[in-house]
């Protein structure tokens, strides 16, 4: 069998052990789409659906999820965020989603930005889904991750 990091020798899935890993200021940044129709993207600038403020709700989830990634994938690490940055672009196709988060850790923090991304669009979604019905969430992806 390959050396697969969350497998053990008999292939059964495991936390990998971080332990003598040094700590290390870490950084993640993703970014997303949800597309939404012309009159829902004007409704989400105007702040003027149905469901309230969309995107404040939105941010407010995606940076409470990026706070249990940990909870929510398997076999990722709890990690000390010391912060999650969410922004949204509106543009005329739909709305720009961009997170990052910061740790001083063992491990990478690239789940915790993609989750809040992931977390940030769902929630999107679920408060227009009653104006729009052909929204499409596309493109999650790591933009960026550092460590010093």
């Amino acid at each position: 069998m390959q050396n697969f990091t969350h497998l053990d020798a008999e292939g059964t899935a495991r936390m990998v052990d971080v332990g003598a890993k040094a700590i290390q200021r870490r950084t993640a940044t993703a970014g997303g789409f949800i597309k939404c129709a012309p009159e829902t993207v004007a409704a989400l600038r105007d702040n003027n659906l149905p469901k309230g403020d969309v995107l404040t709700v939105a941010r407010i989830a995606a940076i409470q999820s990026a706070k249990i990634t940990d909870k929510l994938i398997p076999l990722c690490h709890s990690l000390p965020l010391d912060r999650v940055d969410v922004d949204f672009e509106i543009k005329e196709n739909g709305v720009g989603i961009r997170a990052t988060a910061s740790t001083s850790a063992k491990t990478g923090v690239e789940m915790e930005a993609l989750t809040a991304v992931s977390i940030a669009a769902l929630t999107i979604y679920d408060m227009c889904k009653a104006v729009d019905k052909e929204m499409v969430i596309d493109g999650i992806e790591l933009l960026e991750k550092t460590k010093q």
